[in-house]
C-alpha cells in the first residue's frame, strides 16, 4: 500500500523533471529569438532606471520576473537615453561587455520555473475535477507539449500570461466551495495576467460572471447581493494588482504619451479610456490596436500570402500538436460534456474565447498566440479517466505513451516541432514559418555547424533574428548586396526568409541545391 502511495508523487517529480530537463537544455542552447532582447533589455531598464518608457504594449509583470533572474548578473546598460526599443536589446547583449548566454539563461531560468509551477496547476485542477488519476493524465500531456517546452525555456510573455489566466479559472472553480477564501486568490491570478499581456483583457467578462455564479448563502435578495459583491472584488483585486505592477517599476508612473500615438475613436476608443488602469497601460491597448490595423506576412502550407487567414491558428495547432494529445483532447471535450459539463464552463469555454478572440489578430505568427489551449485541454484530456469501461485505461495510457515518446524524438528542438501527419520536425518550415520553427534560435548550432562540417568554405548567409551572427563566429557576408553570379558556396537561409522568398532571394534559391538544415530552422544551399 505505501509502495502504490508513493508510485504518484513519483510519477509527478519525474514528469516535471523530464520537463525541466528539456527546457533548460533548450535554454542554453539557443540565441535569443526575435522577442527577448526587447524583454530582457526593458527588464534590465526596470530595475536601474525605473522607467515604463520602452516596450509599453506590454505589461511589466512577466518581464519583472525575468529581472529577478537577471538580479544575479552584473549586466551593464551603457545605451543612450530613448533609443529604439531593438536596438537597446542588441545592444545589451552584445555591445555593451555582457555576456549574452549569462543573461539570456537568467532571464530565462524565472519563466521556467513558472513553467513547471503552472504544471501543477494543471495537476491540481485536472484532480479537483476528475480525481488524481485525471491530474496525472493532464500533467503528462503538459510536461510533454512540445510548444510548452519550447515557449517555456523562452524570455517571452506567453506561457506566463496563459499559466495566470489558467490559475484564474482554477480559483474560480475553487471559489464553488470556499467563496471567501478563492474567489480573492481568483481576482489576483486575473490580475496578474492582466499585468502581463492585454490580449487576456478578453476574459475579463467570463471571469467577472463565474465570479457571480459563485454559491451563496441566504435568501434570494441577500445570495445575489453577495454574489454580485464578490464579482466586483474579483474585479477590484484585478486592477488594484496592475495598478501595483506599474508602481513597481516607477512609483511615480511617469508616463508621456508618444505623439504619433493614434487615438482611433468610437466605442473602441471610449472602451480604452474607461479602462481603470494607469495610463501607460491605456496607452499600451492603443499601441495593439495600431499594431492589428497593419497588414503583414504570412505563411500556411506552403503558402506565403499577406494578411491573416482566420483558419490560420486551428490549422497551426494541428500541425504542432502531438497526434496523441489531439486524440485525448478531443476524447476529453466528449467526456467532459457529457460528464462534467459544469467544469467545461471552466475550461473550454476560456479556451474557446480566447482562441476565437486570437484569431481576428493581424498576425499568423504561431500557436503562441493559444499557448493556452494544450493548458486547459490537458486538464480537459484528463477527465478520459471518468469513462468507465473496464479497459479504458489501456488506450488511454497508451495515447500519453504516444505523446511522450513523439515529444522525446524531437528533442532538444522543440520550437520547429510538427507531428508525424505533417511530416514530424523537419518538414515543419514546408508548412509553417516564425515562432512556429524560425525564430532566430540556432546561431550557436549554426557556428557550429559551418565550423566543423564546412571550414573555410566562403558563406553567404540571410538571417532573421535578434542575435548577432558575428558574435558566434559566423562571417557570413549578404546574398542581395552583389549580383547573383557573385554568389559562389555556401547560401545559408533561415528558413522563415525561405517561406517568404521573393524577387532577388527567390531566384538565388532557385538556382541552389539545398544539402543540409540546421536545428530545423536553418537551409545550407549549394552554390
Amino acid at each position: 500500500m505505501l509502495r502504490r502511495r508513493l508510485l504518484f508523487p513519483l510519477a509527478v517529480v519525474l514528469l516535471l523533471t523530464q520537463m525541466a530537463f528539456a527546457m533548460v537544455t533548450t535554454a542554453v542552447q539557443q540565441s535569443p529569438t526575435i522577442d527577448e532582447p526587447v524583454y530582457v533589455a526593458t527588464a534590465e531598464v526596470y530595475v536601474q532606471q525605473h522607467s515604463l518608457v520602452y516596450n509599453p504594449e506590454h505589461p511589466p509583470l512577466a518581464k519583472l520576473v525575468m529581472a529577478a533572474g537577471l538580479a544575479f548578473t552584473d549586466a551593464r546598460l551603457d545605451a543612450p537615453q530613448r533609443v529604439d526599443q531593438t536596438f537597446l536589446g542588441r545592444h545589451l547583449l552584445y555591445e555593451s561587455g555582457n555576456n549574452p548566454f549569462d543573461l539570456m539563461l537568467a532571464a530565462r531560468l524565472p519563466i521556467i520555473l513558472l513553467t513547471l509551477l503552472f504544471g501543477l496547476v494543471v495537476l491540481f485542477f485536472a484532480r479537483d475535477i476528475a480525481g488524481p488519476w485525471a491530474g496525472l493524465v493532464a500533467l503528462a500531456l503538459y510536461a510533454f507539449s512540445p510548444d510548452l517546452i519550447a515557449h517555456g525555456s523562452l524570455a517571452t510573455l506567453d506561457v506566463p500570461a496563459a499559466g495566470f489566466i489558467l490559475v484564474t479559472f482554477w480559483m474560480l472553480w475553487r471559489a464553488r466551495g470556499r467563496p471567501r477564501l478563492y474567489l480573492p486568490l481568483a481576482g489576483l491570478a486575473l490580475g496578474a495576467a492582466l499585468a502581463t499581456r492585454m490580449n487576456m483583457l478578453a476574459a475579463v467578462p467570463l471571469t467577472l460572471l463565474l465570479a457571480l455564479w459563485v454559491p451563496a448563502p441566504g435568501d434570494r435578495w441577500r445570495r445575489w447581493l453577495v454574489r454580485v459583491l464578490g464579482a466586483i472584488g474579483v474585479g477590484v483585486i484585478a486592477v488594484a494588482v496592475v495598478w501595483i505592477v506599474y508602481l513597481a517599476v516607477d512609483p511615480r508612473l511617469r508616463w508621456t504619451t508618444p505623439a504619433t500615438l493614434p487615438h482611433p475613436g468610437g466605442l473602441r476608443g471610449l472602451a480604452v479610456d474607461l479602462l481603470p488602469f494607469p495610463p501607460a497601460y491605456k496607452d499600451g491597448v492603443l499601441i495593439q490596436f495600431e499594431f492589428e490595423s497593419r497588414t503583414f506576412n504570412g505563411f500556411l502550407l506552403g503558402e506565403a500570402y499577406r494578411g491573416a487567414k482566420w483558419y490560420y491558428l486551428p490549422i497551426a495547432l494541428l500541425i504542432k500538436t502531438p497526434l496523441g494529445m489531439l486524440l485525448l483532447w478531443l476524447a476529453g471535450t466528449i467526456t467532459v460534456l457529457v460528464k462534467k459539463w459544469v467544469a467545461a464552463l471552466y475550461l473550454l469555454a476560456p479556451a474557446g474565447l480566447l482562441t476565437l478572440v486570437a484569431m481576428t489578430g493581424s498576425r499568423d505568427y504561431g500557436t503562441r498566440y493559444v499557448i493556452f489551449v494544450p493548458m486547459f485541454l490537458a486538464i480537459v484530456a484528463g477527465t478520459v479517466v471518468l469513462v468507465r469501461w473496464r479497459w479504458a485505461w489501456i488506450p488511454t495510457a497508451a495515447l500519453v505513451a504516444f505523446v511522450g515518446v513523439s515529444s522525446l524524438l524531437t528533442f532538444p528542438y522543440y520550437l520547429p516541432y510538427s507531428n508525424e501527419a505533417f511530416g514530424g520536425t523537419s518538414n515543419t518550415h514546408n508548412n509553417l514559418h516564425d515562432s512556429n520553427v524560425d525564430w532566430g534560435q540556432d546561431l550557436p548550432r549554426l557556428a557550429a555547424h559551418l565550423r566543423t562540417k564546412y571550414p573555410g568554405e566562403p558563406i553567404w548567409l540571410v538571417y532573421k533574428g535578434s542575435g548577432v551572427p558575428g558574435y558566434y563566429g559566423i562571417r557570413g557576408r549578404n546574398p542581395l548586396t552583389v549580383p547573383a553570379d557573385q554568389v559562389r558556396g555556401l547560401l545559408v537561409v533561415s528558413d522563415s526568409r525561405v517561406a517568404l522568398a521573393r524577387n532577388g532571394l527567390k531566384a538565388l534559391l532557385d538556382t541552389s541545391t539545398p544539402i543540409d538544415q540546421v536545428g530545423y530552422s536553418i537551409t545550407i544551399y549549394r552554390r
